[in-house]
């Protein structure tokens, strides 16, 4: 399986057209049965893990049988070229699922076939929750500190909030300079396992995915950062 995330930045005078493609771009999207999960989503401000939605920034995820079918929709489709039309920032990245626990609007979106979790070099991190809606005001005040922590911590490249609904459903993308790295944040730091606790506690998700990928390849900028990966 291929996983593709996009994340365009649009000027403010082509936002309208950003709001416009969100819902234009659910057809073609659905029409084609070679793409077999997909998502189009907004971002937090500056594309950063921030609760304020950001309308520059926009992003498509979508899944692939294989890399054919991913390459013909970057190079064909009317979807990627309303993003690029509208858009001056663009950044790309391919993804092979290691691993995915969870589900997203109620499917697990993410196959994997290997036997171990372990790779070397850089892995990317996709974790997504729905928040319950009485639960939203708790959820925000207790956020903010985890993911500054991240952007502190050891091992860290980049990261990315993004999300069909800026209150209810969000997802954060990262990547780290290896697994150990990431599972040093996810489990040790004093932020973050604090609000993986209270989120158990308090039940603030009705849903909620984890998932790990090997990166193949990227291309772009975000933010004017680039990824440069082996």
């Amino acid at each position: 399986m291929i996983v593709a995330l996009t994340i365009t930045k649009f000027s403010r005078i082509a936002i309208p057209f950003a709001f416009i493609g969100m819902a234009v771009l659910r057809v073609p999207l659905w029409l084609n049965q070679k793409c077999k999960f997909w998502k189009l989503m907004g971002s937090g401000k500056d594309a950063q893990v921030d609760l304020t939605p950001d309308f520059k920034h926009w992003a498509i995820l979508t899944t692939w049988n294989n890399q054919l079918d991913c390459d013909h929709f970057y190079n064909k489709s009317f979807v990627l070229k309303w993003f690029r039309f509208f858009g001056y920032e663009e950044f790309t990245i391919l993804l092979n699922p290691l691993s995915s626990h969870g589900l997203w609007s109620g499917k697990q979106p993410f196959e994997y076939t290997r036997s171990t979790n372990a790779t070397k070099g850089q892995i990317a991190v996709i974790t997504r929750a729905a928040i319950r809606f009485k639960k939203v005001k708790e959820f925000r005040s207790n956020i903010k500190r985890a993911a500054n922590e991240m952007r502190r911590a050891d091992g860290f490249i980049l990261s990315a909030g993004i999300g069909e609904n800026p209150f209810l459903d969000q997802a954060t993308f990262s990547i780290w300079e290896d697994a150990q790295s990431m599972k040093n944040y996810a489990y040790k730091s004093h932020d973050h396992a604090d609000v993986i606790k209270l989120t158990r506690e308090r039940k603030w998700y009705s849903e909620e995915l984890f998932a790990r990928f090997e990166i193949i390849k990227s291309w772009g900028t975000l933010n004017g950062k680039s990824i440069q990966n082996s």
